[in-house]
């Protein structure tokens, strides 16, 4: 199993901003602009209702209750008795009363048909606020769903779009990571959790400032915690969102450990490695666990945090108002009345509740900005093989393929291929041979531009590969690799890859030029038979045999056989070997570790050591010179030679397996 330190130290080691990731998230919420405007509305209507809740309240108190209780203590005072109080003081205990004007005379029965209107006005806000609130979480949640589905359809075509140098470096379970998991955090606070902070924050600043308008002095005592909540979100937030962002990064190392472990199970269980690799995944997934814990640790304090200073709220404003009242000939005494309590208490829970509610999404929200970083940081992950933009079609070629003076590197300053010349004419097949990390698969690498040349150029029937486009360069070159790759789905469909229009009839044509279609005859449903993940049920030959065949259907120009039969025994080679010899035919190919009879048969042969072409010709020719291609043909052909047994129309030396590699 691998380790991921230096991938891990590289991520964490850039800046983050979560203004700047909200920001690119804006870019594409900006599209649905009409819907969040509607969003905001419903937010600013839901808001307003729920902050009439304590004014109402405090106004039913005020307006109703207490002159109700002054005219009854005053055994039934009449409007005279109301200026008498009025003007005693308790002007300021009325001023608040906007919805009714306070009447001492008023009968029982109108002071319960009044304060029974203000009961069904608060019913009907608290209805009117849960379907806006519904309706503004139905939009949102359509908003960002079509955000997350335009975000992973750009990052998936990204994907497509990274040159191979990116795959090499970043393991597979690590991007499928980026793609499920990191948005999988997204979706949970696109919808629920945005309208929630946003309509927070809103309820926030709007119940400040209504508690300020109302009475500002009795306003700041009540707040007095505000300074200490903010310092303990800021304080608690920034940890959890380091902690969240080495969390998500933690979980594409499982995924990366996993991924690979599944995908090399044979090779595990060959070797005897079950318990060394169970153990290797039982680190990273500690060090999944406890990323994880810490960062709960911190959203989970600060929920609690919050909620014990927003009692330390409450207590204020019930104990210093209670005070106040009392001592009516203090400051602030005569402005303040039951209902204005009352009123406060209601809004300073108005005004605590968001602010917890903020806190308890904010676990999610710090993992879905981590999340969003992640994803961000594939996007902008740069394509190396990229059109120029003066970069033309290729039109239909006849195949002439020169190389001039070609280097290639991988790492900067490190060489892979030094001073390469090749020149293949339409038509003909050039082998190329030499030992492991020599460079030959970089040297048809370069050709579709898997990999761009560092120095020199490389030219098909006399276009630089690099001024013409990717698209109409790959669609006249056909590959066949060591490792075959089917889908799964129908061998039809399977064949028909490279040209999806390509009839029913030219597939099973192309099967019989490969040699594949007797072998698909005999599968329980022939073409039409759904093969399993990476071709699984058939053997390696016959996956082969079908790569074969859906190069031939696309019908290529030029050919690349990178150790195509080198996974294979040698009668499946033969077989194979017999399609590649009619697929050959007509086409220039490039040929990496072939059959002893195609190398004797090809029209060049290159030996590369070190990066270099260090003998040329062909195969009679480089025996007779008596160099390294002389010295590997002898030395395999003694070890091999004895033990292939020839089939008919071979001689015992074409049948042994020429493994250059």
């Amino acid at each position: 199993m691998m380790d991921h330190p230096q991938r891990f130290a590289a991520e964490t080691s850039k800046p983050r901003s979560a203004g700047a990731t909200l920001g690119r998230l804006w870019q594409y919420f900006r599209r649905y602009s009409w819907a969040l405007l509607l969003v905001a509305l419903l937010i600013i209507g839901s808001t307003y209702m729920q902050i009439l809740i304590p004014d109402l309240t405090g106004q039913a108190v005020d307006c109703y209750l207490t002159p109700f209780t002054t005219a009854r203590a005053a055994g039934g005072a009449t409007d005279s008795g109301l200026s008498e109080l009025l003007a005693a003081g308790g002007e300021e205990a009325f001023s608040n009363c906007w919805y009714t004007t306070p009447r001492l005379d008023a009968t029982a029965t109108e002071t319960l048909s009044g304060l029974g209107g203000i009961v069904l006005l608060i019913a009907g806000l608290y209805v009117g606020s849960a379907i806006l609130s519904g309706l503004m979480f139905y939009l949102m949640s359509l908003s960002g769903y079509r955000v997350l589905r335009d975000l992973q359809a750009r990052v998936f075509g990204h994907i497509h779009h990274l040159s191979l140098g990116y795959f090499t470096k970043h393991e597979a379970g690590d991007v499928m990571s980026r793609f499920t998991n990191d948005s999988d955090t997204l979706q949970q606070v696109i919808g629920f959790g945005l309208v929630s902070v946003l309509q927070g924050a809103l309820q926030i600043v709007w119940t400040v400032w209504v508690m300020v308008r109302l009475n500002a002095p009795f306003a700041l005592i009540s707040l007095v915690t505000l300074p200490l909540m903010f310092f303990a979100t800021r304080w608690f937030s920034g940890q959890a969102r380091k902690a969240f962002r080495r969390a998500r990064q933690q979980i594409g190392n499982v995924n990366a450990d996993l991924q690979e472990s599944i995908s090399a199970v044979r090779e595990v269980q060959a070797f005897s490695r079950e318990d060394e690799n169970i153990q290797n995944f039982r680190e990273s997934n500690a060090a999944n666990r406890d990323a994880n814990i810490r960062a709960q640790a911190y959203t989970g304090a600060l929920g609690p945090t919050l909620e014990a200073l927003s009692y330390v709220s409450l207590a204020v404003v019930a104990g210093v108002g209670g005070l106040l009242l009392l001592n009516s000939t203090g400051a602030l005494g005569g402005a303040i009345s039951v209902g204005l309590i009352i009123t406060f208490i209601g809004y300073t829970q108005q005004f605590n509740r968001p602010v917890q509610q903020i806190a308890t999404q904010w676990a999610t929200l710090q993992s879905a900005v981590a999340g969003a970083e992640r994803i961000f940081g594939l996007l902008d992950e740069p394509a190396e093989i990229v059109d120029s933009p003066t970069a033309t079609e290729l039109p239909i070629i006849a195949g002439h393929v020169v190389y001039e003076d070609v280097w290639a590197e991988y790492n900067p300053g490190e060489p892979v291929l030094r001073s390469v010349d090749i020149e293949a004419t339409p038509g003909q097949t050039v082998a190329i041979v030499g030992p492991t990390g020599a460079g030959k698969t970089t040297i048809i690498n370069l050709l579709p531009r898997f990999w761009d040349v560092t120095a020199g150029r490389i030219t098909i029937d006399g276009h630089d590969v690099r001024d013409v486009k990717q698209q109409s360069l790959r669609r006249q070159i056909g590959i066949v690799l060591q490792d075959t790759f089917l889908f799964s789905d129908t061998v039809m469909n399977n064949i028909r890859y490279g040209r999806p229009e390509a009839g029913d009839d030219e597939v099973i044509a192309a099967a019989q030029l490969s040699h594949a279609h007797e072998f698909i005859e005999r599968l329980p449903d022939g073409y039409q038979t759904v093969l399993g993940e990476r071709g699984a049920g058939l053997s390696q030959g016959q996956r082969q045999l079908l790569a074969i065949a859906r190069v031939a259907l696309i019908d290529p120009r030029i050919l690349i056989l990178d150790e195509a039969t080198s996974s294979v025994d040698t009668r499946t080679e033969r077989e194979i070997q017999r399609a590649l010899e009619q697929l050959l035919r007509g086409r220039t190919s490039f040929v990496i570790a072939h059959r002893l009879s195609t190398i004797r048969h090809a029209d060049q042969v290159l030996v590369v050591d070190g990066g270099e072409v260090v003998e040329r010709g062909t195969h009679d020719s480089l025996l007779a010179a008596g160099g390294r291609y002389a010295d590997l043909y002898m030395s395999q052909f003694r070890r091999k030679g004895a033990e292939e047994e020839p089939v008919e129309g071979e001689t015992a030396e074409e049948a042994f397996l020429f493994a250059a590699d």
